[in-house]
């Protein structure tokens, strides 16, 4: 797909020489997770700085955005751990922050008190409403250069990746 007039479109840069290595790597597959992990940073990057304006971050807005799409019955804080893109046992202090901006809800569950619920208020909905243009713009822009079927393959090489890993 050629670019868009006025596409920040350049010639790729192999990983090594983004990184300035002046050793080879030692292999195709080191290559490969160097690439993937730079790669994933600078998406990373993109959308932080756009949280950042919203003073929200990377890891408060996946929190939010698991819980609206877990409905009005809200998730349990374990349950929002285990769906976060990035996995981090600070759920709870997340949780804590967003309570205190008034994001986020949260209250004992009454058949087990160990259980804590969380759920998204209207003003966390609000929040995520004025960045989901700006985070589906991002999304575009980061994979503008693929066509559908490159898409496709990239996911699927992703999911394949993780399904070995485990």
């Amino acid at each position: 797909m050629p670019p868009r007039k006025g596409d920040r479109a350049r010639e790729p840069r192999r990983i090594a020489d983004e990184l300035r290595r002046v050793e080879p790597l030692r292999s195709k597959g080191h290559e490969a997770l160097l690439a993937l992990l730079r790669t994933a940073d600078v998406a990373k990057h993109r959308f932080t700085d756009l949280f950042d304006r919203e003073g929200v971050t990377f890891q408060q807005y996946n929190v939010l955005r698991i819980l609206r799409d877990a409905g009005p019955q809200g998730l349990p804080t374990l349950e929002i751990g285990e769906r976060m893109i990035e996995r981090t046992p600070g759920v709870t202090r997340i949780v804590d922050r967003l309570v205190a901006k008034g994001w986020v809800g949260r209250e004992r569950c009454t058949e087990d008190r160990r259980k804590v619920w969380c759920r998204i208020t209207d003003r966390g909905r609000n929040l995520l409403a004025r960045l989901d243009d700006p985070v589906a713009e991002a999304d575009d822009d980061i994979f503008r250069g693929l066509d559908a079927a490159e898409l496709e393959r990239l996911v699927h090489y992703l999911d394949v990746l993780r399904a070995r890993m485990g």
